[in-house]
């Protein structure tokens, strides 16, 4: 049996990004399906797919569980806040 996995370069939140600490600016995601994300390397943020690069984050963590990805991130870099 084998299991769907995206390779992704870019981090697209659709706005669903939760922050777990703010002093240390970081983020979780949950995506659905299996993504797998370079770890400990910059990384774009995009709040949409066609959109502008909103800022980098480097990934600490990725966690696969019940047919979703979590993923968490340390945001480096804010362009725009909107």
């Amino acid at each position: 049996m084998s299991v769907p996995l995206t390779i992704e370069w870019r981090i697209v939140t659709e706005g669903k990004e939760k922050r777990i600490d703010s002093k240390e600016n970081i983020f979780e995601i949950v995506f659905s399906g299996y993504k797998l994300f370079p770890i400990d390397s910059p990384l774009d943020i995009m709040r949409h797919k066609e959109s502008d690069q909103i800022g980098t984050a480097i990934v600490n963590k990725i966690t696969f569980e019940n047919n979703q990805t979590i993923c968490t991130y340390q945001l480096v870099k804010l362009y725009s806040v909107n």
